[in-house]
């Protein structure tokens, strides 16, 4: 791997499953900050572990080193506008990799544990032949709320390779994440199919409560049905383009289904009192919600999506020859003109045993 990328929100001790991965691979860390996790605290943890990092804070960034997508003015002044930066964070990360010339990059959510670093290796080894490679989730599931409720009152529920823990190989620098539930579903897509993929190792996703705020499951929703709906066209196989209208209708009709279905599951079910009355709301929630989705909405969305993959990948091939030539973090980051007060580095030089932290992006080593 040239680095490992982590997007967090978290404070500083979130980070130490990256950092010991890190340490034990030999690989450069970079931290893109926003809310808790601060830069500061970011390189304090690498410094004292002699780890390599660069930690940048993504709320004095401006939000045009990333594209104006056309799905972000499609939902932005909509109750379907998605409120994290989990996505710019990794679309950032993707032309940073591109201008620093890395091949290999692994994105590692804050809450997710490596019980064997050496798993690292051979993801990065598996994409010499898949784009993307994800590592097995042995943890908490990747569900949405929804999925998490099915499972827990009994149904069978499948899980995916999602963004907490992928391997991702330059070739597949030309696709992004879209601001919206299931980005990473979304970036595992060509445009038009499902990209190549590989899965290894062991991931640890920490637990959590699904049911704890509502709020989660509307938020969900509208990614959930999209990605839920693109990928049950892949399995009938079916592509793009009979995503229409009539499709998204019966879709959207049997999910709801779905839904009213595992509420009655849930009350039915041996679930602790206080429990079954959090999951009946956040069903009943993303119900709600799911009534504001319409077929229309859908189309719109995957055509604005479309478009959006031709806008990312000119951007991507504008940066690679309006820079050809330069590489490295430094490079990186100056080409992007990120602000010396958003960043902060932590080098370790293995030739010299030298060690140094500077805010400026001229005094972050190349690696």
């Amino acid at each position: 791997m040239d680095a490992i990328i982590v997007p967090t929100a978290r404070p500083s001790a979130y980070l130490r499953q990256a950092i010991a991965a890190a340490k034990e691979r030999d690989v450069f860390l970079l931290f893109l900050c926003s809310k808790r996790s601060t830069v500061p605290g970011a390189v304090l943890e690498a410094k004292n572990a002699g780890v390599r990092a660069l930690a940048i804070d993504v709320d004095l960034l401006n939000p045009g080193l990333v594209p104006d997508f056309a799905t972000d003015r499609l939902l932005r002044f909509t109750r379907f506008r998605r409120q994290t930066d989990t996505s710019f964070k990794r679309n950032l990360a993707l032309l940073i990799a591109v201008l620093a010339g890395w091949k290999r990059i692994l994105f590692l959510d804050d809450d997710i544990e490596l019980p064997d670093p050496a798993d690292l290796g051979v993801a990065a080894g598996l994409l010499d032949r898949y784009p993307v490679v994800g590592l097995a989730n042995a943890g908490m599931p990747d569900n949405s709320v929804v999925c998490h409720a099915i499972r827990d009152a009994g149904g069978p529920q499948d899980t995916f390779i999602g963004g907490g823990a992928l391997a991702v190989g330059e070739a597949a620098f030309s696709s992004f994440f879209p601001n919206i539930y299931n980005e990473d579903w979304f970036f595992l897509l060509d445009g038009m199919k499902l990209r190549p993929s590989a899965i290894t190792g062991t991931a640890i996703q920490k637990p959590y409560d699904p049911y704890r705020d509502t709020r989660r499951a509307r938020a969900e929703e509208l990614g959930d049905n999209l990605a839920e709906g693109v990928f049950g066209l892949f399995d009938n196989r079916l592509g793009l383009a009979q995503a229409d209208q009539a499709y998204w209708r019966e879709f959207l009709a049997d999910r709801r289904r779905i839904i009213r279905n595992t509420v009655e599951l849930v009350k039915a079910a041996p679930i602790e009192a206080g429990q079954q009355t959090r999951m009946v709301a956040s069903l009943r929630a993303a119900i709600g919600r799911s009534e504001l989705i319409t077929p229309e909405l859908c189309v719109r969305y995957l055509r604005a999506w479309q478009q959006d993959c031709v806008t990312w990948r000119q951007r991507v091939t504008d940066l690679r020859r309006d820079h050809h030539g330069g590489s490295g973090i430094e490079h990186a980051v100056e080409a992007l003109g990120i602000p010396p007060l958003a960043q902060a580095a932590y080098d370790v030089t293995l030739s010299t045993g030298s060690k140094h932290r500077s805010g400026a992006p001229r005094s972050v080593a190349r690696v």
